[in-house]
């Protein structure tokens, strides 16, 4: 092993280290809802292995559990998944160079794992794809080693799980939060949280229209209205980010 990739994997290891401790947890709650749903415990490992998806993986329990169409479920994940194509995109010349080791960290790009990949420098003494790839690696790791713990606990363990389906959800209200309040501060009308008003507005209106129909699916209309009408408006977000920007 060279000297660089040695700093790599120390390096990776080391920026890594608060996804561990967020990826544990999350991947604990989705391994005690996959055992309550009486999954064995080597489920949890082939879905972390093959899926890797995070948040998909939650939304994924239920749709086993209740058997939907191949359809629904294709659609869904589509949905829900569909910005890790605009993090590909971004990310191109990055991976260029990866050789072989591109095809992996295509396949694992999460949410943090593409945080910490556009926005880390790498030291010159790093071989950056190295460092790009054990990022990769060490992330998908961290996930695998939760959701087979919470699987275990889960089958196991006999303890009250009542409110565990709510651990991801709990962490997007946090990220919602978080987002609201360094784009635009606590101003509710400003004009930087148009985009978050929308998400908003087109989850309420979905919901409302599909408990008035008698159904429960609202989460796939809402995705199209969010992504049509960011569409639309794109050119009003553009002029602000401009004006911001001078």
């Amino acid at each position: 092993m060279s000297k660089r990739t040695s700093k790599a994997i120390k390096r990776a290891l080391r920026d890594t280290f608060p996804i561990f401790a967020g990826y544990l947890v999350l991947g604990i709650g989705f391994g005690v809802m996959l055992a309550k749903a009486e999954f064995a415990t080597y489920w949890a490992a082939i879905m972390s292995c093959t899926m890797y998806a995070g948040s998909m993986q939650y939304v994924a329990v239920e749709l086993l559990a209740e058997a939907v169409s191949v359809g629904y479920a294709v659609m869904m994940t589509v949905l829900v998944n569909i910005r890790h194509v605009f993090y590909g995109v971004s990310l191109i010349d990055k991976y260029r160079d990866a050789g072989w080791r591109r095809y992996y960290m295509i396949f694992a790009l999460t949410d943090e794992t593409y945080s910490l990949v556009s926005t880390t420098e790498v030291p010159e003494d790093v071989d950056k794809n190295n460092y790009y790839f054990f990022i990769s690696l060490f992330d998908q790791l961290y996930w695998i080693l939760g959701c087979c713990t919470g699987c275990l606990m889960g089958n196991f363990i006999e303890f009250n799980s009542a409110g565990i389906e709510y651990a991801m959800t709990a962490l997007f209200v946090c990220i919602f939060a978080d987002q609201w309040l360094s784009v635009g501060g606590r101003k509710l009308l400003s004009g930087k949280h148009i985009s978050a008003m929308v998400g908003v507005g087109a989850t309420l209106i979905s919901l409302i229209v599909c408990n008035i129909v008698g159904t429960e699916y609202f989460l796939i209309p809402s995705m199209i209205i969010i992504l049509v009408a960011l569409i639309l408006l794109r050119p009003v977000l553009d002029r602000k980010e401009d004006k911001n920007a001078e």
